[in-house]
């Protein structure tokens, strides 16, 4: 992993509001919502461009999303929050403006490789499908104007 992640003087956004959803760093406040957006959607988010080879879970081999107990959700959000914080990945939770409903998830998190700065991936629910690549489209424009990033690795949508 290159060091660091992101330039000292750099500021993480505190989130991104786009029409119809509201970007807002990922902590445990999110738990329920959260397991219930992506248990509900597992398949989904299998198949979500990119998603397989993502860097979310721990060891970075494709194996989330699987079944976990709402505190073992809860272990994982945690994590996401403290890297948010030591500044070693930027997880957003992908919320609906009026509800509060998870929508679904951003990661940016440092490339394995070396062609790239950063890892990103994201996700929604199954039933917000239409939402993706309306994210992604936002998203890949909000790297390129508000993050420190030259080379990111970030599956296209069609």
């Amino acid at each position: 992993m290159k060091e660091p992640f992101v330039p000292d003087d750099f500021e993480a956004p505190s989130g991104l509001f786009l029409p119809g959803m509201r970007l807002q760093p990922l902590g445990p406040e999110h738990n329920e919502r959260d397991h219930e957006a992506w248990s509900s959607s597992m398949d989904h988010i299998h198949a979500t461009p990119g998603f397989r080879d993502s860097d979310t879970d721990d060891d970075g081999d494709g194996s989330w999303p699987r079944a976990m107990t709402l505190d073992e959700n809860l272990g994982d959000l945690e994590r996401h929050a403290a890297d948010f914080v030591a500044r070693r990945g930027f997880t957003y939770s992908v919320l609906d403006p009026d509800t509060d409903e998870v929508i679904g998830c951003v990661y940016i998190y440092p490339s394995r490789d070396e062609d790239h700065d950063a890892h990103v991936a994201s996700w929604v629910r199954g039933s917000r499908a239409e939402s993706d690549t309306v994210l992604w489209h936002a998203v890949t424009d909000w790297l390129a104007s508000d993050w420190p990033f030259t080379d990111v690795d970030y599956a296209a949508r069609t």
